[in-house]
């Protein structure tokens, strides 16, 4: 699947930048606004737990910047191309290492850090409602390349400072945490938006269509899998999903009439 998507996110960008030179208005711009990354992943619990259907969220909080070429070709339709740069970050909650123990001690928490570039095309259409007013919904393809995934775990015993280990999420093998990342991620979006003259905001919500999680982490734990069959690979998928809203201003603008 992640090879025909690949294929299909090419295809896209190769027909939005033939068409581009076709516009008949062209602008250039710059957005900068808020992004939440989800990394959703089904709980990898054997298949008869009770909680085997209960969502794990890690959501990630950040800076969302990019650059972006949008062209009109007729009336209001028009698609815009784009790379932008994002970074999330979360810090979890104190919690106990046993949910049985007495007292607060041993506990433990975890930071994420996490940035990544994203190439995309999306198709639009620009409904006119006033001179040079315009109400924009979109949505198309993008490509997603992760540049760092980092965790800080904090260890912390009574009495005793704390302690930190620090890993990356894309180069750490060891199956047992069962949290390796792909850098890779393919998504599709929607959205909508409001330009001014220049100016406009545009909100959307990407759903990703590959499973970010490294798979050989999950589908081939040989214990479990001699444990439970074959079966408990079913429940090891995940996605990641992002949801942004951007301002922008248009430096750039011209028509090929």
């Amino acid at each position: 699947m992640i090879i025909d998507m690949k294929k299909l996110f090419i295809l896209a960008l190769f027909s939005a930048a033939t068409l581009c030179s076709y516009a008949q208005k062209s602008a250039i711009g710059l957005e900068v606004g808020f992004a939440q990354s989800d990394f959703r992943l089904n709980q990898p619990l054997p298949p008869n737990d009770p909680n085997t259907k209960v969502l794990g969220l890690t959501a990630l909080n950040g800076l969302k910047v990019g650059l972006m070429w949008d062209a009109t070709y007729i009336k209001g339709f028009g698609s815009t191309i784009g790379l932008r740069y994002t970074f999330g970050s979360t810090l979890t909650n104190w919690v106990k290492v046993k949910d049985d123990q007495i007292g607060d001690f041993p506990r433990t928490k975890d930071r994420y850090n996490y940035s990544q570039l994203e190439l995309y095309v999306d198709w639009q259409y620009k409904f006119e409602i006033a001179a040079n007013t315009y109400i924009i919904l979109s949505t198309g393809p993008s490509i997603q390349c992760g540049i760092s995934m980092q965790n800080t775990n904090y260890y912390q015993e009574f009495n005793q400072e704390t302690q930190e280990k620090r890993i990356s999420r894309y180069d750490y093998s060891d199956a047992d945490l069962q949290k390796d990342y792909q850098r890779f991620n393919v998504g599709w979006g929607i959205g909508a938006g409001f330009q001014y003259d220049r100016f406009f905001i545009r909100g959307g919500y990407d759903f990703g269509l590959t499973n970010p999680y490294k798979i050989h982490n999950f589908n081939e734990i040989p214990d479990l899998i001699k444990k439970y069959g074959n079966d408990y690979s079913q429940y090891t998928r995940g996605r990641l999903d992002q949801w942004h809203i951007r301002l922008g201003f248009y430096f750039m603008q011209w028509d090929n009439k």
